[in-house]
């Protein structure tokens, strides 16, 4: 009997795979707009993204090497990027041309046409009108195939530029024989140290001419016999490693002996109709079917690869190692997919899910941390959180098996006990605050749900005290959430961040806004609906984000985009908030929200993705969403539903089962669907959090200060100590809070709160008295983003920090930085200074010059010195530069400062042609 049902089973699968889904894939969406993909071939989960190159730049719209608006292509390279906002790869680019012999991108380019493209999962191809050549792409999984039709004679060459794109740091090439070149290229551009290897085989002899100069570095390859014929083909192979040349030729020689380009696309479309056909849905609508197929393609084009045919992959420490038992995956954009990319694989992809996580325990052992956002062997610390830990959590709560469940354990527990990006004060105070670290919001949020999905693996583990103490840390959201506004705000010394606009896009939040994250507590909704006063009033807040203006303010973010009042579906942390309306108890409202994105916000178009694909999370949210399903809090074996948008939905599982979604199926059936048999592990009681007390008051006074304690909650007990400048050697202890109070010194504020004997972490404010009493006048307009709490503090004694996004430095874009200081009285003056930041990749240059003047009067200025800058604004080093000077000394009440701004940024900057910001604290006067 069980024979028989493996073959029944077997003959089922055999059916199903051969069902052409591929046809409904259409790489060209999320091409154009700002959907950041690229059209060209992969095979699923492929090392190899062998795809058309028409930008040379990193330009945003660029990040993938393609974009629809264009029509020029410099080339096909093997290595990209899916739907990222940061731009890398381009790796082993060739270019085939007619006549024209140079490394020279602007000679070697090609126009094309749009009419003249074609691109199918596994295929593409386009027509060169410069060279009336055909170019064909297909590929395997380590190896990419070139197939070049010449339809004129005449003497052909094919470009190997390696300075394409990122910043080439290093390069090498062995000429095997007359039929094979090898290749290494080391570069840097997000990933600062990529290393990849090729071994390149052509169906013909040719000649390799190697140039390695300042201008040009690469090869021109050509015909040894001479001329192409009219109609002649040129079969290029390319296999690459990450490894070495060895890995390479073990490569080629696994996936690339066969020349017979077709069937090796033909394997290609086969590869993706089995991992397409895990999902079949049933419409009569075309587009739909095609923008689903396409979301499922784009979710299995990465993580990628990253290891030899026998296994051997380069560590995050450089090193080479070898991957037993499990595929070793490079590419893991987890502050994005852990939303719904990685739930999606849970259901459908448990045996990959599970070499992920293997993959991230190696690079944990090897690199030192589980990865945040991993590239080409690379950390790149690009976004927040330690979001692996999300992705592990949700296998274990799925009953996943095949990893190291300890060793998960005790590599995500070491994530979270770092001291590094406000982690320490987040340990110290359940928060950040903004004089602790940028983004201080969004960090402490996600920090918050990270530390809960530690502390579901501890319960499953059965460890109480990491379960406890990682639940209490998890409930740290709530001393960022202000029960005056009902959004998450920022805190700055003690207090609540003023002026508050909950649309306001700056460094407090990432990639957003305070309504963006203010619904960012998936680990804790019942606390969440309990702040906000009970489901009726979070409903409300709900409807509020929806019909909320659709336009933010503060800076600009590319990333926000697809708004639905400040709701943002083409950014990830908006992604489940139209689901709260289940937990509000309003599903109809989850429906109507959902089906409208989906009608509105995916399109069989080239700009068919309302913002960042994302490394496969958009797509993601398409297909759960469209089947009736979401995690909105991975880490919990349940999904939240809505409608299915397919009249039918069938989810072949790998034990052989299948799931059947109709749009009669119960919300209780697909609330369990694919975790039917999980059982919950035993609970353990834990703290509630008391949330820590707002202290209030200017921070610099001149005189006096009235200082206000409050509890967040009313009814917690208050305590407080005060220490000033002549309490050093004075033992303080707390008493307890009894209304305002008065100080006069410099002096700093500690307090906690206590409810039912349980303490808060202690708030700590600074409140300075200033240094002196003179006023400044400043003639420059301020970016409002920049202020660093007005003009006063230019001259009231506290430096800045170098991390420049904490708020502490003012900012002036496009124009020079003029400020006059009226000391009050005219005084001797010896020695002027200023401090000015640069970090050259966010905008901000040192100034061209600083120069001091003097006057008695405000009016009639002398000039006392002028200092040039000489620091390279090529120099990416975030850096701090004092203009100081001694000066003769000279009588003066008034001092005035000028900077020079650097300009328009060059054209070798990422923001050629933008404006410039000077950056500048503190202004000292003796």
């Amino acid at each position: 009997m069980k024979k028989s049902l493996a073959v029944f089973s077997l003959f089922i699968a055999q059916i199903i795979y051969s069902q052409d889904y591929s046809q409904y894939v259409n790489p060209f969406i999320g091409t154009g707009g700002h959907g950041h993909t690229f059209p060209g071939a992969i095979v699923p989960f492929g090392m190899v993204q062998l795809s058309p190159d028409t930008r040379t730049d990193g330009s945003w719209d660029g990040c993938s090497g393609y974009h629809y608006s264009d029509n020029v292509i410099y080339g096909f390279s093997h290595t990209h990027l899916n739907g990222t906002g940061v731009s890398d790869y381009g790796d082993i680019m060739l270019m085939p041309t007619i006549g024209v012999n140079t490394l020279d991108s602007n000679k070697y380019s090609s126009k094309f046409s749009h009419k003249n493209e074609k691109a199918t999962a596994g295929f593409y191809a386009v027509h060169l009108d410069k060279y009336d050549i055909d170019v064909e792409l297909t590929t395997t999984a380590r190896v990419g195939y070139h197939k070049y039709t010449f339809n004129k004679d005449g003497y052909a060459h094919i470009m190997l530029d390696l300075n394409h794109r990122d910043k080439l740091l290093e390069w090498d090439f062995k000429i095997i024989n007359d039929t094979t070149l090898e290749v290494f290229r080391k570069s840097s551009a997000w990933a600062t140290n990529q290393q990849i290897w090729a071994r390149i085989e052509f169906n013909q002899p040719m000649i390799v001419d190697s140039y390695k100069n300042s201008m040009q570095d690469g090869f021109i390859i050509y015909p040894k016999k001479g001329k192409v014929k009219k109609g002649e083909k040129i079969l290029v192979k390319v296999a690459i490693s990450p490894t070495g040349y060895e890995g390479a030729e073990k490569n080629m020689l696994a996936e690339g002996k066969s020349n017979d380009f077709d069937m090796i696309r033909k394997q290609a479309e086969t590869n993706w109709n089995k991992e397409l056909s895990k999902i079949e849905v049933k419409s009569d609508d075309k587009d739909k079917l095609s923008v689903f197929y396409t979301a499922l393609y784009h979710v299995f084009t990465q993580p990628n690869i990253s290891m030899d045919v026998d296994g051997r992959y380069r560590g995050r420490d450089s090193k080479l190692y070898t991957a037993n038992g499990f595929d070793y995956y490079s590419v893991f954009s987890l502050w994005d997919t852990f939303r719904a990319a990685h739930p999606l694989m849970t259901l459908i992809d448990r045996k990959r899910t599970a070499d992920f996580i293997n993959t991230f325990i190696k690079q944990y052992e090897q690199g030192g941390k589980l990865p945040v956002w991993e590239l080409a062997s690379n950390e790149t610390e690009c976004m927040i959180g330690y979001h692996s830990v999300s992705v592990i959590a949700d296998a274990m709560a799925k009953g996943i098996k095949g990893f190291d469940y300890e060793k998960a354990f005790e590599a995500s527990k070491n994530s979270a006990m770092l001291d590094i990006f406000g982690l320490n004060a987040y340990k110290q105070n359940n928060y950040i605050s903004m004089d602790d670290e940028s983004e201080s919001v969004s960090k402490t949020v996600e920090y918050a749900y990270d530390d809960w999905c530690i502390a579901q693996m501890a319960k499953i583990l059965g460890k109480k005290e990491d379960y406890q103490y990682f639940m209490k840390r998890s409930q740290s959201w709530k001393n960022l959430y202000n029960p005056s506004s009902g959004f998450m705000q920022p805190r700055k010394n003690g207090s609540w961040y003023e002026p508050f606009d909950p649309r306001e896009v700056n460094n407090n939040y990432t990639e957003g806004n305070s309504w963006h994250y203010s619904y960012s507590v998936q680990q804790d909704i019942p606390g969440l609906i309990a702040a906000h006063g009970g489901k009726e009033k979070f409903e409300q807040f709900i409807d509020a984000i929806f019909a909320a203006p659709d336009k933010t303010t503060g800076r600009e973010q590319a990333d926000i985009t697809g708004l639905m009042g400040q709701y943002a579906q083409g950014n990830e942390p908006s992604h489940h908030i139209a689901y709260l309306y289940n937990y509000a108890g309003k599903p109809e409202k989850t429906d109507a929200k959902i089906r409208y994105i989906l009608d509105n916000f995916y399109k069989n178009s080239p700009d068919g993705l309302i913002g960042n694909e994302d490394c496969g999370q958009m797509s993601a949210w398409y297909i759960l969403s469209s089947m009736g399903i979401y995690s909105v809090t991975p880490g919990l074996p349940e999904w939240q539903t809505t409608t299915p948008y397919f009249d039918e939905v069938k989810i072949h599982l790998e034990d052989g089962t299948t799931k059947v979604i109709t749009k009669n199926t119960s919300k209780q059936e697909l609330q369990k669907l694919g975790f039917e048999d999980i059982k919950p592990a035993k609970d353990f009681k834990y703290t509630q959090l008391t949330a820590a007390p707002i202290i209030a008051s200017d921070r610099i006074f001149d005189f006096s200060a009235k200082v206000q304690i409050t509890p967040l909650n009313p009814g917690d007990k208050v305590y407080y100590m005060t220490l000033s400048e002549s309490d050093a050697n004075v033992r303080k202890t707390f008493t307890a809070y009894k209304g305002p109070f008065i100080i006069s010194t410099t002096t700093q504020v500690h307090a906690y709160s206590e409810r039912k004997g349980e303490k808060s972490s202690i708030t700590v404010a600074n409140f300075n008295r200033r240094p002196n009493y003179w006023d400044i006048t400043v003639n420059s307009k301020v970016n409002p983003q920049y202020t660093a709490n007005g003009k006063l503090a230019l001259i009231d004694g506290i430096h800045g920090d170098i991390n420049w996004r904490k708020g502490e430095w003012q900012g002036y874009q496009g124009q020079d930085f003029e400020a006059i200081i009226d000391l009050k009285s005219p005084q001797q003056i010896t020695k002027l200074s200023s401090t000015y930041l640069q970090d050259s990749k966010a905008w901000i240059l040192l100034p061209k010059k600083v120069e001091y003047y003097a006057s008695m009067n405000g009016k009639d200025f002398i000039l006392l010195k002028s200092m040039d800058n000489t620091i390279d604004a090529k120099d990416e080093k975030v850096q701090i530069k004092d203009f100081g000077t001694e000066i003769l000394p000279t009588e003066a009440r008034y001092i005035k400062v000028k900077a020079y701004y650097y300009g328009k940024l060059p054209e070798w900057h990422q923001g050629a042609g933008g404006e410039a910001y000077i950056f500048v604290d503190e202004v000292s006067v003796k």
